[in-house]
Formats: C-alpha cells, structure tokens, sequence
C-alpha cells in the first residue's frame, strides 16, 4: 500500500515532534552524567534508542520521518523522552494509532453543530461564551461575551481568531493584563490540532500569520508542546472593576464525519 502525501507530512510532524522533546531533556533527568564535552543540545539520538530499546538508525529514520514504526515502540521513546499524556497521545496521533482529523473535518460556521451550539449560548445571560474552530477562528458568541469583550461582530471577518487577538490587540491586554499564560495554553491546543493536519491550508495560514504578527515570539510559534487547554481562572478589568471568571474549554461529541466547534466559557466566581 502506498504512503500518501498526507501521510509522509505526518511522519516528517512526527520527527520533528520527538526531536524536539529530545534537545530539551536534560541527560540528567534520565540518569545519565553531563559532561564538559558535550555539545549536543539535550540527550543524543543513540541515548534516547538505548533507553527505548530500539536500534540507533531506526530511531534517526525515525526522527527523519522515513519509517513507520509500532506503538509500542512509540510507547517507549515517549516513556524515554518523559512525555505527559498529552504529548504521547499526540505522538500515537501522528503514528496513525488513534482517530486523525482530516481538512474535510472542520465543521465550516453555519454547519448544524455550530448552530446549535450558538443557539445554546444565546440563552446563557451571565456567562459569555465564544464558539471556536478547531483553529481558534471565533465563529459565534453570545451577548455576555461582547458586553464583556470587545465585540467580534465589530471586527473584520480575518481578525475573528481568538489566539490573534490575545496577542496582538491591545483591548484585549488591556482587559486580560496576564494574557500570555491564557495565550500559551492556546497555542498548545492549536499546535495539537495543526501537527495532524501539516498540509492543510487553513492552518498553514494561520501559523504563518503568527509568526508575521509577532515575531518577538518566534519561541512560542517554534515550541513543539502540545496539551489540551485546562480550566483557568483569569482576572478581567472592565470599566475599573475586576471580574473573575473561570475559562473552560469543552469540545462536544462530533456528529459521524464533523468535528464540531469547541465551547469557551466563561463562569463567573462566586462573589
């Protein structure tokens, strides 16, 4: 059976992914000494196969994206290179071991899931909410969300992405001082959906688009970490008072063939 291009796209994602996680583990967090000599950024290519079990060129094809491979030999390099849960499932996603998204899977803003989720929204007076493409394009919102924020309806049409926003309008920092931990966490639930999908040019454009906007951030953009987005609570400053909301992102279950938007919300703390 032959490899498709997508297919090789992932492999080469994959590569990049582990080497990236390998120049970042220190040899003494795996229990091997440091040395003056050494010049490689963090463990060596024939240390992470030694202590993964596998041979030295399987695992530099591996890196290269020129093999395909087990999952339990995936199991043992994440085990090797420390990775959390989020990172190995990422891993066995790029490997083909667990459900992929395709292009075609992005549910576009007036499919019925995203319908309906803006109809539920509609009807949540104290709690703004946003519904978010899987590339964090701002899709629907209801009104507590665009009293509370500035209003996405008033912005042309390419600016409705939440992670552009958080990093580059100053009304959004002047309302979220502390944006850059929120802008984070962002940014790693994007790289987990766009490492699946590395010819698609919607996020293409996008992560072109970041590092345009911002390139004082080249570390961020160039940061393999991925992670689901955890619940946080953020301080808002609207109108001199200070209002404290627990952020929550929730992804329903996708009708067969769809990937749905995913929920942002906004819980108020109790006063």
């Amino acid at each position: 059976m032959s490899t498709t291009a997508e297919e090789t796209a992932r492999r080469g994602e994959l590569g990049t992914f582990l080497r990236a996680h390998r120049e970042r583990l220190a040899p003494d967090e795996v229990g091997l000494p440091v040395t003056a000599r050494r010049r490689t950024p963090g463990l060596r290519r024939e240390e992470v196969a030694a202590l993964s079990g596998v041979g030295v060129a399987w695992y530099t094809w591996l890196e290269q994206g020129r093999v395909d491979t087990s999952r339990q030999v995936l199991d043992a390099v994440s085990r090797t290179l420390r990775l959390d849960g989020d990172a190995h499932r990422h891993v066995l996603a790029l490997a083909g071991f667990a459900p992929q998204r395709t292009s075609a899977d992005a549910a576009p803003a007036g499919a019925p899931e995203h319908d309906n989720l803006r109809t539920m929204i509609a009807g949540w007076p104290d709690s703004p909410a946003l519904v978010l493409a899987p590339d964090l394009t701002i899709t629907a919102w209801n009104t507590a969300y665009s009293t509370l924020w500035p209003d996405p309806g008033r912005l042309p049409a390419d600016r409705r992405n939440l992670l552009l926003l958080l990093i580059d309008d100053p009304d959004h920092q002047r309302l979220l001082p502390a944006w850059e931990p929120f802008a984070q966490d962002l940014h790693r639930h994007f790289r987990a959906h766009a490492d699946t999908l590395p010819g698609d040019d919607g996020v293409r454009a996008l992560t072109e688009r970041l590092h345009a906007t911002r390139p004082d951030l080249a570390h961020w953009w160039a940061c393999r970490s991925v992670g689901g987005f955890a619940p946080r609570t953020i301080e808002v400053t609207s109108k001199d008072r200070q209002l404290t909301y627990l952020v929550t992102l929730l992804t329903p279950a996708a009708s067969a063939g769809t990937a749905p938007g995913s929920l942002l919300v906004h819980t108020p703390a109790p006063i």
